[in-house]
């Protein structure tokens, strides 16, 4: 199993917008085949730091669900919400 943490310094100003598009995101994601988990979580101390967490049965499932039409549509737009860059970090689930 794969897990991928991306973690996000969203603007405040577009803290509405994102929450939105990552919930819509991560519904979806949810009902692909080999999706094992999908949640975006919010800083207790810092709300402006987010993290997208996505667990996955194994890569291949992953290339599918980077090429869906609600990734390709919903990720590109997050980009301009960021105050800081994206950090992105994979993980391999040992036990």
């Amino acid at each position: 199993m794969i897990v991928t943490i991306a973690k996000q310094v969203i603007k405040p100003e577009c803290f509405d917008t994102y929450h939105a598009l990552a919930e819509e995101l991560a519904k979806v994601s949810r009902e692909e085949a080999g999706c094992v988990g999908c949640r975006s979580v919010q800083s207790e101390t810092d709300n402006r730091i987010h993290l997208f967490i996505e667990c996955w049965k194994y890569q291949d499932v992953i290339d599918i669900h980077c090429n869906t039409e609600h990734f390709t549509c919903i990720v590109p737009q997050f980009s301009a919400m960021f105050a800081d860059a994206e950090v992105v970090t994979r993980y391999q689930v040992l036990i």
